[in-house]
């Protein structure tokens, strides 16, 4: 057990359960769950209904933490409603798509009256009761209107409140406080700071002026209505990572975890050591059941989407009335509308709108290739004795482009399988459907990603219309190659001969022969800076359209992180990233001329998520007793 779960376990063990009973608590005892497992239940539900409590329990059956007295944490936040929340929402999604996630994006829009402190299951509803009364108490006093004065530093963007309404709250918060520490034996200490509402945090200094005129579009004198909301999370996991799964998981092996779409995962970055490439450690936040799953079924979450709302407070004002009929829409914690797909719509149509104004480069990573799924030795169970390929699997490809060399040169540059060239070519198909014009494409010289840009150009219709420009500096960090030599990559005549569409007058910017093996990685980082800033020089400022890259994994990062002008990553760090990068992984950056500088956006189609399917042998499977 780790030091501080330990120091958790110690502070609560020796408290005695209350004894105090609830309209929701006596059902359930009812049904004959022991009492500190039914409060453990309705406390992590938000005491809603008996039917959400009985159903957290059933799905934690198994959950080896189910009998310990850890109690959740509390805040108390100013959260708005209304027009200004919609506006709010707007800023959020628009700053993540501009400017990537920053800190603020973790939780919704709110303001802080009393940060986490922590509460016994069985004395929660005494907080029910405090919030109401200390609410009755101020709901006359409470600022028909609050002013908001934005303020913007090269790492923070948000809303500062006027100082005579931040006293009236920051009383409020003190009497919040007074009364729990008194009635629920809770130590609350309210926030005394400049009350504030954040917009942005923790972000680049470069995307600060774009964040700035986001910010500027949001009318703070919005009509809004405050409400005092009561947050609970589980303290266990504070500094983990969350998760969401997109595809359900049936485990394999006893040490997996069974895994359904929609479920949220805590993941602790320090603990993956034991976990193999493309799997993590995590614990359910349905089920409290922990163990390995496939990290690309997952996705980022936000924190406080793992976070239980309790009750909340509703300060009524004389002067502003707020009703129904503006439809205010289901709102999730993280501050995102349930549904979404009117917003998600205008988004697509502004991305693709600014697309059409603006350079984009899109830096793709190749498809599946044929030695991933078979091994080194992929090639030997592809020839006969007499040195003739044949298509063992069919997922190996159905030839081999002809070579003057030897077919050996292919166990280092090895082709797609016929995966890879599905995969390839149905995200050129999703490119085509988003309506994207590739003006320009670049390759690699490896095999793989020449063919990855061959399809992916079938896929856009643009075969023979866009022709693909080998660029051997866009070839990986050498230091990876297994042989410890450069691959000897087919000939643009020996690729023009196979059929692909070669731009046969394009002279590369880094010629092969300046290729050295197992270069460092600074010498790396600088090659790919060179060869982004001659294609980017090359590809004329009048043109609009995407210039396509297709590399490897690692072009993801040293690509793109020069181009936006980011610093680059430590090597030890940026191996352990591009093992996470997926076959057709995408980075997309967008031409900001008026600020001269690109930044990284979201890539104008989704990525392509699929499982694994083994060999299988229906005699030894089926006919084996």
């Amino acid at each position: 057990m780790a030091v501080a779960e330990a120091q958790l376990y110690s502070k609560v063990s020796s408290r005695p359960w209350g004894r105090g009973t609830s309209a929701l608590l006596e059902p359930l005892l009812a049904k004959g769950f022991p009492a500190h497992l039914a409060q453990k239940a309705l406390v992590a539900t938000g005491q809603k209904t008996v039917e959400d409590a009985v159903k957290w329990l059933h799905s934690h059956c198994n959950d080896p933490s189910l009998d310990d007295p850890i109690p959740q944490e509390y805040a108390l936040y100013l959260c708005p409603r209304g027009r200004l929340l919609s506006r709010l929402q707007n800023f959020w999604r628009e700053s993540k798509r501009q400017c990537g996630k920053n800190r603020a994006h973790e939780v919704f829009p709110h303001v802080t009256l009393c940060d986490f402190f922590t509460c016994e299951d069985q004395k929660v509803e005494l907080l029910y009761d405090i919030l109401n009364k200390v609410g009755d108490s101020f709901s006359q006093i409470f600022p028909p209107s609050i002013f908001l004065t934005l303020h913007a530093s090269p790492s923070y963007l948000g809303f500062f409140i006027d100082d005579s309404q931040a006293n009236i709250l920051k009383d409020f918060a003190v009497a919040f406080s007074t009364e729990a520490s008194a009635l629920a034996d809770c130590h609350v200490k309210p926030s005394l700071k400049q009350f504030h509402l954040t917009l942005a945090h923790r972000f680049y200094p470069h995307h600060q002026k774009t964040l700035e005129q986001l910010a500027k579009s949001i009318n703070p004198g919005e009509p809004c209505q405050w409400v005092a909301a009561l947050y609970s999370r589980d303290m266990r996991f504070v500094h983990y990572q969350r998760l969401r799964v997109l595809f359900q998981y049936k485990p394999q092996h006893i040490d997996e975890l069974m895994i359904n779409a929609g479920d949220l995962i805590y993941v602790d970055p320090r603990q993956q050591s034991e976990a193999s490439e493309g799997w993590v450690i995590g614990t359910s936040h349905r089920t409290g059941c922990r163990g390995f799953l496939p990290e690309n079924y997952t996705e980022r979450a936000y924190e406080s989407d793992t976070w239980v709302k309790h009750r909340e407070y509703v300060f009524d004002t004389a002067s502003r009335s707020f009703t129904k009929t503006e439809k205010e829409p289901n709102v999730k914690p993280n501050g995102e509308a349930h549904n979404l797909s009117m917003s998600r719509s205008a988004t697509n149509v502004v991305s693709l709108q600014n697309a059409a104004l603006r350079r984009g480069v899109l830096v793709m990573s190749h498809g599946e290739r044929v030695d991933q799924v078979f091994g080194k030795s992929w090639l030997q169970q592809c020839l006969t004795a007499d040195g003739k390929y044949y298509r063992a699997d069919l997922n190996f490809p159905s030839s081999l482009p002809r070579q003057k060399d030897s077919m050996k040169q292919f166990e280092c540059d090895p082709p797609l399988s016929c995966c890879g060239i599905f995969q390839s070519r149905l995200i050129g198909e999703a490119l085509l459907e988003q309506e994207v014009t590739v003006s320009s494409v670049y390759s690699s010289p490896a095999l793989r990603c020449v063919q990855t840009a061959q399809h992916v150009l079938q896929g856009l219709k643009l075969n023979q219309k866009v022709r693909i420009r080998v660029e051997p500096g866009l070839f990986e960090w050498t230091k990876w190659e297994a042989s410890r030599a450069i691959p000897k990559f087919m000939t643009v005549a020996e690729l023009v001969e196979a059929s692909y569409d070669i731009d046969t007058s394009y002279r590369g910017n880094y010629p092969l022969s300046s290729l050295v093996p197992s270069e460092s990685y600074e010498d790396y980082v600088s090659r790919s800076s060179v060869v982004i800033k001659h294609i980017i020089s090359a590809c004329p400022c009048k043109g609009r359209g995407v210039i396509l890259i297709v590399g490897h994994g690692s072009s993801l990062a040293s690509l793109t992180r020069a181009l936006t002008g980011l610093r680059s990553r430590d090597s030890r760090d940026f191996a352990q990233m591009v093992q996470k990068i997926p076959a057709l992984g995408m980075c997309f950056c967008e031409e900001q001329k008026e600020e001269n500088k690109w930044q990284m956006v979201n890539p104008p189609v989704k990525t392509l998520t699929h499982g694994a399917n083994a060999a299988f042998n229906w005699r030894n499977t089926i006919m084996e007793d």
